[in-house]
């Protein structure tokens, strides 16, 4: 039916994560802005197509990043997140991809739904429309990534998130694990991973 929001909104949320991420672990500061550079360009390639979005992303960053000046050290580590960051190629291959994979994949949430009138048939807009809240955490210390949302079951059940999210939990947790964390799940304060 109709895709999720991928504007401002979406593009801010997933550059604080993916900089907090890497803050939470230590990086250095470089590192961690080059997380947030990525989370505010990663869905640049759907201007281009959704189809695919990733990979014209990347060669879009590139030639931008390129034309700023920046460090061809640093443009391959962006362009490298931005293009393995959608489900179908998604893979871990760097610190910053991975923060930006658990980024990206946590931000589900009510506002991200663009018509209210598809909730009823549309899962994925009553997925999203359902949570109410959602936050990806790390813990250094305990090494764990945790999301934690917060679903209305009057709107759908739990199931219902996994039914259509598994593949981007299933990332997360590869991204955690890329990082040293284990995943963990937290809903409407109960641990169910």
């Amino acid at each position: 039916m109709n895709y999720t929001e991928h504007g401002f909104a979406h593009l801010k949320r997933s550059a604080v994560y993916a900089r907090r991420i890497l803050e939470d672990l230590g990086y250095d500061e470089r590192t961690c802005e080059l997380a947030a550079i990525a989370g505010y360009m990663h869905d640049i390639g759907n201007v281009v197509n959704r189809v695919d979005h990733a990979q014209s992303g990347a060669i879009m960053a590139f030639q931008i990043l390129t034309r700023m000046g920046m460090p061809p050290s640093e443009i391959s580590q962006i362009i490298a997140a931005i293009g393995n960051h959608d489900e179908g190629t998604a893979t871990a291959v760097n610190p910053i991809a991975a923060a930006l994979i658990l980024a990206d994949k946590s931000d589900v949430r009510r506002t991200r739904v663009r018509n209210k009138e598809t909730v009823a048939i549309d899962i994925h807009d009553r997925v999203n429309y359902a949570v109410e809240h959602s936050s990806i955490e790390v813990n250094k210390e305990q090494k764990v990534a945790l999301l934690k949302l917060t679903i209305d079951t009057t709107i759908c059940p739990v199931i219902e998130y996994f039914e259509i999210f598994l593949t981007r939990m299933v990332l997360c947790r590869k991204a955690a694990d890329f990082l040293g964390l284990t995943f963990q799940i937290v809903v409407n304060d109960a641990r169910i991973l």
